[in-house]
């Protein structure tokens, strides 16, 4: 908004004494300035509004006043902080920052729209699974099957809406590896939709499963959001692009200013979230913020390096997958259960093993930083 407000404000006054006066409003034109904008006031409103999002939550008796699922599994010896009461649902109040700050701030293209309404559908899916959790007591939420029909609706829309664009059907279409300069694949649609559907499904559940500790999945999410707010200035600015040879889509550069609202927002909701948490952001707020860092690595086609980048939700799903094979096979052919980790996902391994909250969260910090730099460094390996 403020940018198609300032532009009208030019357009008008163009050539007179208030033009002049008027002539910084210019600098909304920068993307760079935007995204700067669009992340203080995310901060700010999460800072904000956060006090009383958590106290109206408690009011409404939105805490989670059952055992986790780690906790229901045996003793947990370094968990010095009983989480129950705490209040959930608290991805609502990152969810409302990063919406009002865009809307604020970008330009609204068809990249930034259909970020945005993936946002506010998989949030919607999370609420209803958090409110069910709540209502029962209980660590089951909506059916399994259910959530993830919902998901893979909304991707294959996604899908099939980028396809059907003739502007944008190479987003589908050309598949792109990291250290790599040209696409591997191009007119293959089978395959990119696939890729696209995967990504977005796979994105939102893993980040749903690292959200396990106090601070781990909204910290992650901050410092993968990073990454991807270099990646789409570059992807959204056709001489850079060029110079690394990634590919270039037009109006990706907004794709920027979101992702400085979702680094705002993410960092305002840790000033809560962090150990002892206040508020957990339930799966309304890490469903939808694993599909939107989905959708925008699908929107600048760079799906593998959102696989780079997020390699530490990548290494969370993983674990859970190989823990669930680990007992299927080990109770059919060598009839025990024998697991590999202690407990899935993996943050709980560590947990079991006597490694404090904070330990963890900080470790798998340094791996997810780790991560990112990798997955910048792809920029130039090529």
């Amino acid at each position: 908004m403020f940018y198609y407000l300032s532009q009208f404000l030019l357009e008008e006054t163009a050539g007179t004494e208030l033009g002049d006066l008027l002539s910084p409003l210019r600098v909304f034109r920068y993307i760079t300035f935007r995204t700067a904008g669009g992340a203080l006031t995310a901060l700010l409103l999460s800072l904000w509004f956060g006090p009383a999002v958590i106290a109206w939550l408690k009011r409404l008796c939105m805490g989670q006043n059952y055992k986790d699922a780690a906790e229901e599994a045996g003793d947990l010896k370094a968990r010095i902080v009983d989480k129950r009461g705490t209040p959930t649902m608290g991805g609502l109040l990152i969810v409302v920052a990063i919406d009002l700050s865009a809307l604020l701030w970008a330009q609204w293209n068809q990249l930034t729209v259909l970020s945005l309404l993936a946002l506010l559908v998989l949030a919607l899916v999370g609420f209803v699974d958090d409110y069910v959790k709540i209502a029962h007591q209980s660590n089951k939420g909506i059916n399994a099957k259910v959530k993830l029909s919902v998901q893979f609706l909304l991707a294959l829309f996604v899908a099939f809406y980028l396809y059907n664009d003739l502007h944008m059907r190479k987003l589908v279409t050309e598949v792109v590896l990291p250290f790599w300069k040209y696409p591997v694949t191009c007119g293959g649609a089978v395959l990119g939709i696939a890729l696209t559907v995967f990504t977005i499904v796979g994105s939102s559940n893993a980040v749903n499963l690292t959200d396990g500790l106090d601070g781990l999945a909204i910290g992650c999410t901050a410092i993968v959001v990073m990454a991807f707010l270099v990646l789409t200035y570059i992807a959204g600015h056709a001489r850079f692009a060029a110079y690394l040879q990634v590919p270039y889509v037009a109006g990706a550069g907004e794709l920027t200013v979101l992702c400085g609202a979702v680094f705002g927002a993410s960092l305002g909701f840790l000033w809560f979230n962090c150990h002892p948490a206040q508020v957990f952001m339930g799966d309304t707020g890490s469903l939808a913020l694993g599909g939107l860092l989905g959708i925008i690595a699908v929107l600048i086609q760079q799906p593998f390096a959102l696989f780079i980048a997020g390699g530490v939700f990548v290494l969370e799903a993983v674990s859970v997958i190989l823990q669930v094979l680990s007992a299927k096979y080990s109770r059919k052919y060598l009839k025990t259960d024998k697991r590999i980790f202690l407990r899935a996902p993996i943050h709980h391994h560590f947990e079991k093993k006597g490694w404090y909250e904070s330990k963890v969260v900080i470790r798998f910090y340094i791996l997810s930083i780790l991560c990112a730099v990798v997955a910048l460094a792809t920029l130039k390996m090529r």
